[in-house]
């Protein structure tokens, strides 16, 4: 693969991996699963969002490796990749306590 082709692909991968903590709904989902495992009934009565809504950003999430799923008796649990989403979350909030004057104040992405 052509050296400009690779850059290009990494990109893309970097901007689908963004987009995907960048969704509120699915942003919503994760920092509850950080707390602890849930199950889909479990995230609509701490969302309010509807079963169809959570089930579809599980799935994306789960599709995408940010989440794990366990099977409970006639349930299943969700939980986040201890490995590497849950250390990516800490260092988000980490920077984000850090620079969060900055964060708010910045004129680009406030505009975006």
């Amino acid at each position: 693969m052509p050296k400009l082709q690779q850059v290009y692909v990494m990109d893309n991968l970097h901007r689908l991996f963004f987009k995907a903590f960048s969704n509120q709904t699915r942003l919503e989902i994760i920092q509850l699963l950080k707390k602890k495992p849930l199950t889909v009934t479990e995230i609509c009565e701490k969302t309010g969002f509807e079963q169809s809504r959570v089930s579809h950003n599980l799935r994306c999430l789960e599709h995408c490796g940010f989440v794990k799923i366990t099977q409970n008796g006639n349930f299943r649990e969700y939980a986040l990749d201890g490995e590497t989403i849950i250390p990516i979350v800490d260092l988000f909030e980490k920077h984000i306590q850090k620079y969060k004057e900055r964060l708010e104040n910045c004129g680009v992405i406030k505009d975006d």
